[in-house]
């Protein structure tokens, strides 16, 4: 939590923790981060060497990328809320941290998530979002169930040729060809410039904005040229602009009704077109491309039990209810809860990062700290969300956690930026997909277990999510 500035000074404890030598510091804490410990054992180890949960560090990409790497951590879930105080924080071009891709990545605009909520189009462009969703509401669920119906009929095909379907990349298109139908009209992807190849023009996209945040998962023996190559200078956006100029021209040519909807606000047809490519394609898509991979690998890692309460709820609500509506979702407890436990057990978006506005004051669970105005706040997620003084078993997977009474504890999941009882507004750095992707991840379930009893798969981690590989499907034997 914050506290206000008029805490008594008396009281306050000096921030933990070292920036090392310039220079040579941040790039010990980007090695030691990216390829020496790992993010958990990075923060784990300075926290016990600190004895604390608010410390100073450098985060990647550091030099020469950023200017700036240094940033006060904030690692549990008293002190992370902060950042979603926008009287006391600043998220003027922080969406990625510690530095911002060029403008040339989004035709030369500074789109919505890089502004600040005190610049005047911030307000105006979330409220276009918040609205374009709005008015697309009735058509998410049978839009969203035709794209779960191609897809699984393209993971048996998988499977009955050999034994085997790639979940990732089967998904990557049904989620970039509902995102696209639900903005462009229930237009087909495929009958544009873009053809099949809208998710790879994607993928190639935000790599070189995303890659000076991460290590590719190349052999240890070329960390350190890889580490050269990706985080001495920003990766220019001219390799890139060939595959955003159809993207753009795809969304320009296809969403003519939303960006209409966008004049009538008072925003450029051109601006409006970068903004939607920008929420489709790197807010949306790129959530949803690791979403549903953590989502199955958490409930296939749960086995048989979970599978039969699963498929047990859903085929009862929806026969109950005469079919699969939000209505019947609504309904759908235990998959409600699924859905939350794996946003909190390895949030989408680990880390978040915010300016101090003003001094100010943070305080963790054992501690107060003063922040001086201008300072970089920094959050990491996972620490936060699986916090062992607010949640029991909090490194455990518990399916039901937010059954009954513990809806309550849904205060404390953040994947959205935002606490989950909470809702975006106009004024705040809230996901305005934040309803519309949880309401995917139910109906991804719903549809699962009403079509299969139980599955089987292999996963692999990597620097971008899970890769999931389905090795088995058991059709539903009642239903």
């Amino acid at each position: 939590m914050a506290l206000s500035s008029e805490s008594s000074s008396s009281s306050l404890k000096p921030i933990p923790g070292s920036y090392g030598i310039p220079f040579l510091g941040a790039i010990r804490d980007r090695h030691d981060f990216l390829y020496h410990q790992g993010r958990d054992k990075f923060f784990a180890t300075r926290i016990q060497k600190y004895n604390s949960t608010v410390i100073r560090t450098n985060m990647p990409p550091g030099p020469f990328v950023s200017s700036d790497p240094r940033v006060i951590a904030l690692l549990d879930g008293a002190s992370f809320p902060v950042l979603f105080d926008n009287r006391k924080v600043e998220k003027l071009n922080v969406f990625e941290g510690t530095f911002m891709p060029s403008t040339a990545f989004t035709g030369g605009h500074r789109v919505c998530s890089y502004l600040d909520t005190r610049e005047p189009k911030h307000a105006l462009l979330k409220r276009f979002f918040l609205n374009a969703l709005a008015t697309r509401k009735d058509a998410v669920v049978p839009l969203f169930r035709n794209c779960l119906h191609e897809s699984l009929c393209e993971i048996e095909d998988q499977l009955s040729k050999k034994d085997e379907a790639d979940f990732n990349a089967v998904f990557d298109q049904a989620s970039f060809n509902f995102l696209f139908r639900l903005f462009c009209d229930n237009k087909d992807p495929s009958h544009t410039i873009l053809g099949s190849k809208g998710p790879k023009l994607i993928s190639t996209w935000l790599l070189f904005q995303l890659a000076p945040l991460g290590t590719l998962g190349l052999p240890k023996i070329f960390n350190y040229v890889e580490d050269f190559i990706i985080r001495t200078l920003p990766l220019p956006a001219f390799f890139t602009k060939s595959n955003y100029h159809k993207l753009y021209e795809a969304f320009r040519t296809s969403a003519t009704a939303l960006l209409d909807e966008a004049e009538k606000v008072g925003l450029g047809r051109d601006e409006a077109c970068h903004n939607v490519v920008f929420m489709a394609c790197f807010n949306s898509y790129g959530g949803l491309k690791n979403q549903f991979p953590m989502l199955l690998k958490w409930v296939g890692l749960c086995g048989e039990k979970l599978h039969a309460d699963l498929r047990s709820e859903i085929r009862g609500v929806v026969k109950e209810e005469g079919g699969v509506t939000v209505g019947a979702l609504e309904k759908m407890r235990l998959v409600k809860s699924v859905v939350y436990e794996t946003m909190r057990i390895e949030p989408l978006v680990p880390y978040q990062y915010g300016r101090a506005r003003e001094d100010l004051v943070v305080q963790s669970h054992d501690a107060s700290f003063k922040v001086k105005k201008g300072e970089m706040l920094f959050g990491y997620q996972p620490f936060a969300t699986k916090d062992s003084r607010i949640f029991e078993d909090a490194e455990v997977f518990v399916p039901g956690r937010f059954v009954g009474e513990g809806e309550k504890m849904l205060a404390h999941v953040f994947w959205s930026n935002g606490r989950e009882t909470e809702e975006p507004t106009p004024s705040d750095k809230q996901c305005p997909g934040k309803n519309l992707v949880v309401l995917l991840c139910r109906l991804f379930l719903a549809e699962l277990f009403l079509r299969y009893d139980t599955f089987e798969f292999e996963f692999k981690e990597s620097g971008f999510g899970p890769r999931i590989t389905i090795t088995s499907l058991t059709k539903a034997s009642t239903f």
